[in-house]
């Protein structure tokens, strides 16, 4: 094997290995959605979950809030500006730490900041005094 072989097949190799993980990436934490959650996997219980407020779930890149007694929403923990996890959920909004953007608890709306669009609503479904994801 000639030294100018060796030098394709790693070009070769390494454009391969690039194309592929840029390939497995595409439409995952872009999309907004909580691709890491499993369906059926209980959340939190109905009374984790504050009137007016809401409680965010890192690791399935969710958020489920109480906008009235007894209506839940669930919406993605990834914020449409820049893809930062939200942080944090007070007077009415899910705030992002990175840029401040703001999302209203109760349809995922901009409520402030540099998101362009709304936070991707997430299924969930209410049984009894379980919330899980659907």
């Amino acid at each position: 094997m000639t030294h100018r072989s060796k030098r394709r097949t790693v070009l070769l190799a390494t454009g391969a290995a690039t194309l592929a993980a840029g390939c497995s990436k595409y439409g995952n934490s872009d999309s907004g959605s909580a691709t890491n959650a499993s369906g059926g996997q209980e959340l939190a219980k109905t009374s984790e979950i504050p009137v007016g407020g809401g409680k965010i779930f890192k690791d399935q890149k969710v958020v489920v809030t109480q906008p009235k007694k007894d209506e839940f929403k669930a919406f993605s923990a990834i914020c449409t500006h820049q893809g930062c996890t939200v942080g944090t959920i007070s007077n009415g909004t899910i705030d992002c730490p990175c840029h401040g953007s703001k999302y209203r608890i109760a349809d995922g709306s901009v409520a402030g900041g540099p998101a362009p669009k709304p936070l991707p609503a997430e299924q969930i479904k209410v049984e009894g005094n379980s919330i899980r994801l659907a």
